[in-house]
This record gives C-alpha cells, structure tokens and sequence, in this order.
C-alpha cells in the first residue's frame, strides 16, 4: 500500500509541476503578445503610470523564468516558492481593489482572457497557490526527473501522454486561430468604419505636406487611467467604459481661454446625453483651480493628472482636445483639436454629424473677440486685418505685407504643451535652419510673460482673444503661414508637432 501511494504522490508531483509550467507559460507569452493590455490592467489596479512599462516586461519575463524553474528537479522547489509569492502578490491585489469595488479586467492571460476580475479570479488564484504549495512544500522533494519519469512508463502510458500533450497543444493551437480570425474580421469593420469616418474629419495639412491623422490607431485597445475626481473619488477606464456608451475624452486646462468657452457645451452634453454619450473631462491644475472654471456649467466627472502623462499617451498635444473611445474600450476617432472639432466629434458620436465641409480637425470657425462666429479662412483669402501691441507697446498689424513668409503662432503662457515646446522654438527663433519663414507669436497673458519667452521675434499681447478667434484659432499651440502678400497659405495646424513642420523646422523634444 505505501509504495502504492509514494508511486501516486510522485505522480501527482510530475503531473501538478507540468500544469503550473502550462499555465505561467500562457501567461507569460500572452503578456508579451498583449502588452499593451497588460499594461492598462496594472493602471486599472492603481500602479502609478511610469511603472507599468518596465512591469509590462518584468513580470511575464518573470513566469516564463519561474515556468522553466519548475520543470526542472534541482530547481523545482525555488520556481514553485517563486510562483507561490507572484500568485500571492496578484491574488492580494486583487482583493484589495474587489473590496473597494471596483473589478477592472484581469489580463492575466492577455486577450485570451480579459474578463473583469472577481470571485472565480480568486477560486482560480488560490488553486494554483495550492499546486505551488504542494511542490515546493511536499515532504517528497519535488518529484522525479520528467525524463525519467517518462522513461520509466509503458508503452501503453508514454502514447496515451503523448496523446494528452498534443490534444491540449491543438487546443492551444485552434484557440490562437480563433483569436487570429476575430482580430483579422476586427480588423476589416475597422477599416470600414474608418473610411466612414474620413468623410466627416479631415487630415490637417501644411504647406504642400500632408500631416498624418493625429491620434492613436483607430481600432487599437484605449490605454487605461486611474485619475482622480473633483470630490475625491478614483475613476479609471474600466468605469467608464462599463456602461456600454462611447465615451468622449475631453483635455482642457483652467487656464485656457478656448477650454473655459467650451465649459457650457460641455455640461449640456453631459446632461442631455447620458444616455448616450459618456464624457469625461480630463484636466490639470488643481481641485481648486478646477472646481473654480466649471462652477455653474454644471460639468460633472473632471478627472486631474499630474503632468498631462495621460493627454500624451493619448496624444492630445494641445487644448481643448477630444477623442472617442468605443463602447469596448477601443480607439474610435483620431485625437482632435479645437471647439469646433469636438463639436464636429460629439455630434458624429450621437448620429447627428452636420455638414461634413465645416467638420476640422484643425482650422475650424473660431470665435471673435466679441464672441461671435468668425467666418471660416481658406488658403488664399487675405489674413483678418487684425492689430496688436507688442511687449514694447508697438502696434503690429497681422495682416501686413513682410519680406518673407511668416508663421504667426498662437500661444498661451499658461499652457503646458506650448511650455513643453518652447526650448525648441527658442532655438529655431536664434538660428532659423534655411529657408524658413519668420516668426510672429500671438500670446494670452501679460508682457512679463511674453518677454519672458526669451525670443527676438515679435510677440503680441492678445488677452482678448481677438487674433486668436478672427484666425479660428480655438486651442494652443496653434499656428498658420502666411504669404509676404498677407494671405493665407496653410489650414491652422494643431499641436506642437504639426506646428514645427509647418515651420520646416525639426525640434528635438517633441512628441513624434
């Protein structure tokens, strides 16, 4: 009897050392080939942001290391403790977030498995702790060598092994195939959709070069956030996107002008269309600051991130800026700038599109500097005769005939993304590379804070929006050529990026 039962401990031993190899193999290679989602599962879990690139890595690296270690004998004990703790450290983690409820998607096996987590999660996890247990703690040792235990089968035994591994391996096998299918029939109404979606949104362009769609991949997986809210809560992708309506991200700052404008629209969607239409304002700043710009426009769900590290992971390089999201969490538009291009995108979202010829994503009809419409520029028609002081107190005209092209850029001091580019425009300032044009800035703000730009190109002084709004100029940085003959010779690019190349010019620290 007692041989019979050392023969089924150490049976058990092989038997329970192959499945947890099999399971942190999956694990680890569906990690790497997803690691995006992984990534966005750590975020979800409350890791800061700027850990879950090297955690992203790390940990399926991990249980592909602790995976060999258990198959070996010598190493079986040590790959099994290892295990033990990494299954621990999930399963704890994701108790705690259970219990403050919230149940974002486990990716613990990537795609294959993205389902939220919850009390089969745990079921799941402590089976596997016991099988690490029961090999790294068993009285036995670990069991005998895989080889020799296979050596020591009968025929009859090694073919029906053998037959076990194939069939869990075509299992493997048909359900990559599956998944491959899904992705490539995913990608097809992707691409439909998308050619849906050019009709109403333009392609920003410069002077005879084309700018690509700014934005992620329509189609790729949203990256997550955890952010949080005006009254204190935390509110992350997963909540969001829980209530099977797109949702609309909207970047602003307290302390852009075309952001503030923008805040009476906001709260009327908000309230108009919940049924709809999830909008979540992400912004910067303080509580305060914050709570002070939307107070009595009844905007509801402002989220705040510390340095933009979400508006740049979403590639909203200025504001207001906007993208929408899917119902399953997946990018549905490119990331767009401007009032005028939110509202364009607001109303796609809600099957109302206008008329898809004043639809932008830069260049859209901006506000005067009395609040009205101004009317829509084209390449070629003359630049608003606008006047303003510079910080010498001199009056510049915008409209003016000069020697050579000029780029007029609009600026807010108090605008992070234009603060981010202003080293590199300090340096094309003091050594313009070849031909480019000359450099007007049109700023908000005070003259302290122009001349504390440090550029010896003009900058004026717009605290009335008045260029910025007869230019349709809705967010910063933004900027437009103009021809020596004062006209027009590019739509309004948006963003740092398509702004130095309208300028020719090829800054270093800006986002590509």
């Amino acid at each position: 009897m007692s041989d019979s039962i050392f023969i089924t401990s150490q049976v058990a031993l092989v038997v329970a050392r192959i499945l947890l190899a099999a399971v942190f193999v999956l694990a680890g290679v569906a990690k790497l080939a997803d690691r995006t989602g992984f990534r966005q599962t750590l975020v979800a879990f409350g890791l800061p942001p700027r850990l879950t690139a090297p955690l992203g890595i790390l940990t399926p690296l991990a249980e592909l290391t602790l995976a060999l270690a258990v198959l070996g004998v010598s190493s079986a004990h040590w790959g099994a403790v290892g295990a033990l703790a990494l299954l621990t450290v999930f399963t704890a983690a994701i108790s705690v977030t259970l219990s403050r409820g919230k149940a974002p998607a486990c990716r613990c096996f990537g795609q294959l498995a993205a389902a939220p987590v919850g009390p089969r999660t745990l079921m799941r996890n402590g089976a596997l702790i016991a099988t690490a247990a029961f090999i790294g703690f068993n009285p036995a040792g670990p069991g005998p060598s895989l080889v020799m235990w296979f050596g020591g089968l009968t025929s009859t035994q090694r073919v029906a092994s053998l037959g076990g591994v194939l069939g869990f391996a075509l299992l493997a096998v048909e359900a990559a195939l599956l998944l491959q299918i899904l992705k490539q029939q995913g990608r097809i109404l992707l691409r439909l959709d998308k050619c849906e979606i050019r009709p109403f949104v333009r392609e920003s362009r410069t002077a005879g070069n084309e700018i690509t769609m700014v934005g992620l991949p329509i189609g790729s997986l949203a990256p997550g956030f955890s952010l949080p809210g005006l009254r204190g809560e935390t509110v992350t992708l997963e909540e969001l996107v829980a209530g099977g309506r797109p949702v609309l991200l909207l970047f602003t700052n307290p302390h852009c002008g075309p952001c503030q404008a923008l805040l009476p629209e906001i709260g009327r969607w908000q309230r108009e269309h919940v049924s709809k239409l999830s909008i979540a304002v992400v912004s910067e700043g303080t509580p305060a600051e914050n709570r002070a710009k939307t107070a009595g426009h009844g905007v509801d769900r402002v989220l705040l991130q510390r340095q933009r590290e979400v508006a740049d992971t979403y590639q909203a390089w200025g504001t207001p800026a906007a993208v929408l999201l899917g119902p399953d969490g997946t990018i549905d538009s490119p990331t767009v700038q401007g009032a005028d291009a939110i509202r364009a995108l607001v109303a796609r979202s809600l099957g109302t599109a206008p008329d898809p010829a004043a639809i932008r994503v830069v260049a859209a009809n901006g506000l005067n500097g009395n609040g009205q419409v101004a009317p829509l520029l084209r390449v070629g028609d003359p630049a608003p005769a606008v006047s303003l002081r510079n910080i010498n107190g001199e009056t510049i005209s915008l409209n003016s005939p000069r020697r050579r092209e000029t780029l007029v850029l609009f600026w807010n001091p108090a605008c992070g993304f234009c603060q981010r580019m202003l080293n590199d425009l300090r340096e094309w300032d003091a050594n313009p590379p070849g031909e480019t044009p000359g450099l007007v800035v049109v700023s908000t703000g005070n003259v302290e804070e122009g001349r504390a730009m440090g550029l010896r190109s003009p900058v004026l002084i717009d605290l009335a929006h008045e260029a910025a709004g007869a230019f349709g100029a809705t967010g910063t940085p933004m900027a437009v050529l103009l021809g020596p003959d004062g006209r027009i010779l590019s739509e309004i690019a948006a963003g740092a990026q398509a702004v130095f190349a309208l300028a020719n010019a090829e800054p270093a620290n800006v986002h590509s």
